[in-house]
């Protein structure tokens, strides 16, 4: 035997995993396609609808079918077909690309979408009649008629169902693209774990639909940056319902409500327009400004911006009451599942 040990050979280190390099034209690809969910990207989702919708309203004013700007006519027919094209680009979008059922829009149509559609329904309408009654108690605001129309001997239940038809459309239309579409592709968009996840993407994609929607409405009739602040507030209101219960029904109907007797209950202005004269109490502001928003309506002033609050508690109130707890609906930030594979037909 041999009085020298044998020498061990020193082992090899491992050699570390290569990550194979993208290419170019990949890493140009996926700026606009994201392969795990196999669809565009947020950003350009959102891009496409604008361009999608604004093309379409060029489209509709090119052919001449909307009546004489200006008169109530062109107003109803403009929002049916404003809605038609909004509910079918909204439609398209989902099917074509986003990946998803136009139910997930936030219209699942059940039996508690539409005990929420009643809840926000009634909403508006609580909030607006306690908007005129602390006015009216402090002599802020004078009423100067009842069951007003335009034209002297027109008849009432005609008129009002003008504007009736008009905030319907609006309330519609408004929540499918800046909550139902807007709200939910940009919480998608967002949902990194460094900004909170599922949850942050959701309170920040609130505040980023609640300024766009505010800014939508800073260039109407006696506008101002107070005016502009509240309604950002009211945005926060009405995705709040959605946020929470994950459906549009909610805000839908306080949307509609709180138009409806803002404008044509009592009268006052909405959102600074004051075309709709149709209503069944004929009031007029006096009060200062500050408080009741002057030539802009409630949504400016104070006692507007009060009643909002409380429509953020009472909203909190009826989903804890009907969820039995109030927390966001995270699954508004996920995408959709991914599709199943298609089965090769069998051979016989």
């Amino acid at each position: 035997m041999s009085d020298t040990e044998p020498v061990t050979p020193e082992p090899t280190p491992p050699v570390p995993p290569t990550t194979p390099k993208t290419s170019w034209p990949r890493k140009l690809l996926s700026i606009f396609w994201n392969g795990e969910e196999r669809r565009v990207r947020a950003l350009w989702r959102l891009i496409t609808l604008v361009v999608v919708v604004s093309g379409a309203g060029l489209a509709v004013q090119a052919t001449g079918l909307l009546p004489e700007r200006g008169t109530r006519e062109f107003y109803v027919v403009g929002t049916v077909l404003r809605l038609v094209l909004g509910l079918l680009a909204v439609w398209l979008m989902g099917r074509l690309v986003d990946r998803r059922r136009f139910r997930d829009f936030g219209f699942s149509m059940n039996r508690d979408w539409w005990a929420d559609l009643a809840f926000g329904l009634g909403l508006g309408a609580v909030l607006m009649t306690g908007v005129f009654l602390v006015e009216w108690a402090l002599g802020w605001v004078d009423v100067t008629g009842t069951f007003r129309t335009p034209a002297g001997d027109e008849a009432f239940g005609l008129a009002i169902l003008m504007p009736a038809v008009v905030f319907l459309g609006v309330g519609i239309l408004e929540e499918l693209l800046a909550r139902g579409y807007l709200l939910r592709n940009v919480a998608e968009g967002l949902a990194f774990r460094r900004l909170g996840g599922a949850r942050g993407g959701l309170l920040i994609a609130c505040v980023i639909s609640s300024a766009l929607f505010a800014l939508g409405h800073a260039d109407n009739p006696n506008a101002t940056w107070v005016s502009t602040v509240n309604i950002a507030i009211a945005g926060v209101l009405l995705a709040l319902g959605f946020m929470l219960t994950g459906q549009l029904a909610l805000p839908i109907g306080l949307h509609i409500s709180w138009n409806f007797f803002q404008a044509s209950v009592f009268g006052f202005p909405v959102s600074g327009v004051a075309r709709m004269r149709t209503a069944f109490i004929a009031t007029e502001q006096t009060g200062p400004e500050i408080w009741t928003g002057g030539a802009f309506g409630p949504e400016a002033g104070l006692v507007g911006l009060a009643a909002m609050v409380v429509g953020v508690v009472l909203t909190l109130l009826w989903v804890r009451w009907r969820q039995g707890e109030v927390r966001l609906a995270t699954a508004l930030a996920e995408p959709p599942p991914p599709r199943a594979p298609r089965l090769a037909p069998r051979q016989a």
